[in-house]
């Protein structure tokens, strides 16, 4: 089995993260908190899929409108994380209920896709 960039490097990026907003927590809260929400994820998947179908066009353009559609239960995922910490809420239900929050609204969007014939 040969490890290729794609399948290591998004480990070490998101180690590198991590270690990042642990250090920046220390010094700012808001650059903390933007270095949490870098688009890490979005370029790699990018170029996954730009390279298993040599840049094609139409793939390349339906994938990336699919991640705007995928957008909105992230963030929907942000503010229910938000609204439970303002509630006092501990760390493992404020993640759950973004979880359950998230998974909820990727549900209801794909439902919603698929009636308007865009799945």
């Amino acid at each position: 089995m040969q490890l290729r960039a794609q399948d290591v490097l998004p480990v070490i990026t998101a180690v590198t993260v991590i270690i990042t907003v642990a250090i920046l927590e220390k010094y700012s809260k808001l650059f903390a908190s933007i270095a949490a929400t870098m688009p890490l994820t979005i370029p790699l998947a990018i170029w996954i899929v730009y390279s298993a179908n040599d840049g094609d066009k139409l793939v390349m353009s339906s994938f990336t409108q699919n991640m705007i559609f995928g957008m909105v239960p992230t963030n929907l995922f942000v503010i229910a994380a938000w609204i439970s910490a303002r509630a006092g809420l501990k760390l493992l239900p404020t993640i759950g209920i973004g979880y359950v929050v998230w998974g909820i609204s990727s549900w209801v969007l794909i439902l919603i896709r698929r009636a308007l014939g865009m799945a």
